[in-house]
């Protein structure tokens, strides 16, 4: 046995690691992979069980599982992250090592994430683009989409990831309840590292070797990839909404002032439709923002997110304040228009006042009520943590 894997682990009356494989119509590899599973933790003096989550199989796989000496447990509601989170709640090691079923992944390496989790990792995370066996992953997910998912996911998190969509992982039980899963799908992988990302915990990455899947693929590339880059966004309100937001309130900001401030540009002034552009500019990208500090909201009262800026602003900034902002804005708005109705019955209803006024004041409208209920939203969302 390994130095570095205690002896301890040979008396223990739970065990110490927690082997979860999903499975869905893997009848033809099933056995095998709960033999090998068995095998490999005797050979390495673990005491630990081995967990099959039978996901709705229409082949019999539990049934083969079972009887190859696996705990196998019955979730009927399909996908990735559903079979995981079963297996998961019904995981008594320690240690849990996820693995999966078409044996692309060597049971062997079990006993190396082990040792990277008893070596103080929270989550252990297998890489294999280095070790890519011929035919293995297909060219579009080995040179495209697996890169430029870990990339993204990375500049957003922070994370230190070459492969984050790898399928063989280690984490210990007890972080379970800090990452706090929720996803149903493949973007459940995604969110094990988005997750423990913010919640700061202890990320090892070691390399493995990625072996040809015998049968059909249950991945959609397009399909999934977008699930995992929707959910890096969802999880990311400043990337997704409150930078894009800022850009262009800031944008349709900066055209205003250059309409009122007599700007030309080769020659032409600009006049009332390039001011309707700023404008709509600055209506969207403020509900955007209201949008983004909405998510930032849920994430912090609901999703257990922490997230400094958010808090204190939160400590500073009542509803109150909000609905004085967007009342004082929305009142300006009125009073240019009322100015603008007042001349214009002054005038005997002639023509009516400065058209480029009349556009100002609609924004400064809409952008106050846009404040004003944003305000009630973000303190709806957050009555539950207050109670």
């Amino acid at each position: 046995m390994d130095d570095t894997i205690t002896d301890a682990a040979v008396t223990r009356t739970t065990p110490l690691v927690s082997v979860v494989i999903p499975c869905l119509n893997e009848a033809e590899h099933i056995e095998e992979c709960v033999v090998r599973a068995h095998a490999v933790l005797a050979a390495a003096s673990l005491s630990g069980e081995v967990i099959v989550v039978d996901n709705a199989s229409t082949d019999g796989s539990g049934e083969i599982a079972r009887a190859a000496g696996a705990t196998v447990i019955d979730e009927p509601r399909r996908g990735y992250g559903s079979a995981y989170l079963a297996g998961f709640a019904a995981a008594q090691g320690e240690y849990i090592v996820m693995i999966d079923a078409d044996l692309t992944y060597d049971f062997e390496e079990i006993p190396a994430f082990v040792r990277e989790l008893e070596a103080g990792g929270q989550l252990v995370m297998g890489n294999r683009m280095a070790n890519i066996k011929p035919g293995a992953m297909p060219w579009l997910n080995r040179y495209i989409g697996n890169p430029l998912l870990s990339g993204f996911l990375n500049l957003l998190y922070r994370t230190p990831i070459a492969d984050a969509h790898c399928g063989m992982r280690g984490l210990r039980r007890d972080a379970l309840p800090i990452l706090d899963l929720r996803s149903t799908g493949m973007e459940f992988a995604s969110e094990m590292v988005i997750r423990a990302a913010k919640r700061k915990l202890v990320i090892h990455e070691i390399p493995i070797e990625l072996h040809p899947r015998s049968g059909v693929s249950k991945l959609s590339p397009l399909r999934d990839g977008w699930r995992h880059l929707r959910l890096m966004l969802v999880y990311s309100p400043d990337f997704l909404f409150l930078l894009p937001g800022l850009v262009l309130a800031v944008l349709g900001l900066a055209v205003i002032g250059l309409v009122f401030g007599g700007a030309a540009l080769f020659g032409r002034d600009f006049y009332v439709h390039t001011l309707i552009g700023g404008v709509l500019l600055l209506v969207i990208g403020s509900q955007i923002i209201g949008l983004g500090l909405c998510g930032r909201a849920y994430g912090v009262h609901h999703l257990g997110e922490h997230d400094a800026w958010f808090e204190r602003m939160q400590q500073r900034v009542r509803l109150e304040h909000g609905l004085l902002v967007g009342t004082l804005c929305a009142l300006a708005g009125g009073g240019i228009l009322a100015a603008i109705l007042a001349s214009w019955f002054g005038n005997g209803f002639g023509s009516l006042g400065d058209q480029r006024l009349a556009v100002l004041a609609a924004a400064l409208v809409i952008v106050g009520i846009q404040i004003v209920f944003v305000s009630f939203l973000l303190s709806i969302i957050g009555l539950r943590s207050r109670d």
